[in-house]
């Protein structure tokens, strides 16, 4: 009789992997990202357990998109007040380009309180310096066809 493995919390170590964002399609390396944050690339996956790794990603500032979605996608957020405020693609790329690409991993990841912890586990860096070389994070391809 086949038994299922099923993970426990703090069983699985997590590893932390390095991603370099150069040139890269958004949708692509956050579904990719998605992925490895959630656990979904280990054969023990668990959906109830967080049993993802840690990404570290380097240079966000030099993601691409694909055809004319800098001038035509647009990011709405709430205030508070009556209306919503938009701004382009570009325009958030100049201001905060680490939002660009944690914006599209959050919206991949499941919307709880497990989602949350997923995403804390993702690190994005404008430059190409990062804080975790105490971590020894292993660079990983992501993002490509």
């Amino acid at each position: 009789m086949m038994k299922t493995y099923m993970a426990k919390p703090g069983e699985v170590e997590a590893k932390w992997w390095l991603v370099d964002a150069t040139d890269k399609v958004v949708g692509r390396l956050a579904s990719d990202i998605a992925v490895i944050l959630m656990g979904k690339h280990r054969p023990t996956y668990t959906p109830h357990v967080d049993t993802g790794d840690f990404v570290v990603v380097v240079n966000a500032e030099k993601v691409v998109f694909t055809g004319t979605k800098w001038d035509k996608k647009q990011y709405t957020r709430f205030t508070g007040y009556t209306g919503l405020r938009t701004e382009t693609a570009k325009h958030r790329l100049e201001k905060h380009p680490e939002k660009i690409l944690g914006e599209a991993v959050r919206r991949m990841l499941p919307k709880n309180k497990l989602g949350t912890k997923m995403l804390d586990k993702l690190k994005i860096y404008s430059g190409g310096e990062h804080p975790h070389q105490a971590q020894n994070p292993e660079p990983r391809e992501l993002g490509v066809k």
